[in-house]
């Protein structure tokens, strides 16, 4: 879990800014 907490928030914020520049939320979706 200790390795899974890091990586979790890396794609969460790498997901966050694919919203932001395509102005929807597919991105989450697919996650």
């Amino acid at each position: 879990m200790k390795v899974l907490v890091p990586v979790k928030r890396v794609v969460d914020y790498n997901v966050k800014i694919r919203v932001k520049a395509d102005g929807s939320g597919v991105e989450t979706a697919n996650v």
